[in-house]
């Protein structure tokens, strides 16, 4: 999977999306899932899932999507299933720390 952190205004933001996701666009209703046009934002270095799990337990803010991306999240006990949503059954998930 990709992983990429950046920092804006003093903040950590990691983005991590599944390889095999990028530059594909998934829609369902209203719901978009913009993985072309977006790819720029997730694409940084091929990461295992320990490096995500470590980028995660220092960030402020993170945009997971994909199986593994996600599943890294759900298994550190980040998050729970029902805060992951699905686009297409593409799981996608949003962390914030405050």
């Amino acid at each position: 999977m990709y992983l990429k952190v950046s920092e804006k205004e003093g903040k950590k933001i990691v983005a991590a999306c599944d390889t095999e996701l990028l530059g594909q666009v998934f829609e369902e209703g209203d719901a978009v899932l913009d993985l072309k046009t977006y790819g720029p934002f997730y694409r940084g270095e091929e990461a295992t899932a320990e490096e995500v799990a470590g980028a995660l337990s220092y960030c402020d803010s993170a945009n997971l999507v994909g199986k593994e991306a996600v599943g890294v999240a759900l298994e550190k006990g980040l998050a729970n299933e029902e805060d992951v949503k699905y686009i297409k059954n593409i799981p996608h998930l949003q962390l914030y720390r405050v």
